[in-house]
């Protein structure tokens, strides 16, 4: 498992973005990237340095810290829509190989280089920005249903990263609640929610609070009935 590029974003002015400008159009760095805690959602923005978030609304902040997204994710997704998709065309700032991002649980952790860890806290949601960027029919939809999102990241230990380094998996929970299966949860699968509760603290708080509101309304269900991922 390595980590194939780190990719930065500059801000560039676009139509179809609340905001009026978008970072999503991200490119490999070269050379060694800080990574660091960014500091609440609302104030803080991205966690990997010289990486510019436009929407601090809906991006950045220490649940979302880091988005990492698997390059065997791209190359399918390179087939699906016949044309080539570099790393970062997603607007991922980590673009890994080797690594199951999707199936990575809730609350793991990974040790990239010698000195960063991050900790998984859930699945990217596609957004108006995502699809006018992509400019493919349909994206919101196809993304929704691949249940493939990759993984926001929060930081555990900062420290500096390049291309190539290796990535480690340096706590695996017990808990079964997967990348996926928590996207699915919020998505299009809501019976879920109850589930990745399991996953405790470590979820995203904004999905963590969803799901506790949901039992509260509807009950926990068969919680504790196993699920794939």
């Amino acid at each position: 498992m390595k980590l194939l590029s780190v990719n930065v974003g500059r801000l560039k002015a676009v139509d179809y973005a609340d905001t009026g400008t978008t970072g999503i159009d991200k490119r490999p760095a070269e050379g060694a990237v800080r990574v660091s805690d960014p500091g609440r959602k609302g104030e803080g923005g991205s966690g990997v340095a010289g990486d510019a978030i436009s929407d601090l609304r809906h991006h950045g902040g220490t649940d979302q810290a880091v988005y990492a997204f698997a390059r065997e994710d791209l190359d399918l997704w390179e087939k699906e829509l016949g044309r080539a998709l570099a790393s970062g065309s997603f607007g991922e700032n980590l673009t890994t190989s080797g690594l199951d991002v999707n199936g990575a649980r809730i609350g793991e952790r990974w040790r990239i280089g010698g000195e960063l860890v991050l900790e998984v806290t859930g699945g990217r949601i596609p957004c108006r920005t995502f699809a006018s960027w992509l400019d493919a029919k349909g994206w919101v939809r196809r993304f929704t249903g691949a249940a493939a999102p990759g993984a926001y990241l929060r930081v555990i230990t900062p420290g500096e990263i390049r291309a190539g380094d290796p990535i480690e998996i340096v706590h695996r929970p017990e808990h079964e609640v997967t990348v996926s299966l928590s996207f699915r949860a919020g998505t299009t699968e809501r019976a879920l929610l109850p589930r990745v509760l399991a996953a405790g603290d470590a979820l995203h708080p904004e999905q963590l609070r969803e799901a506790r509101e949901y039992v509260a309304r509807y009950g926990a269900g068969d919680a504790e009935q196993p699920v794939a991922s």
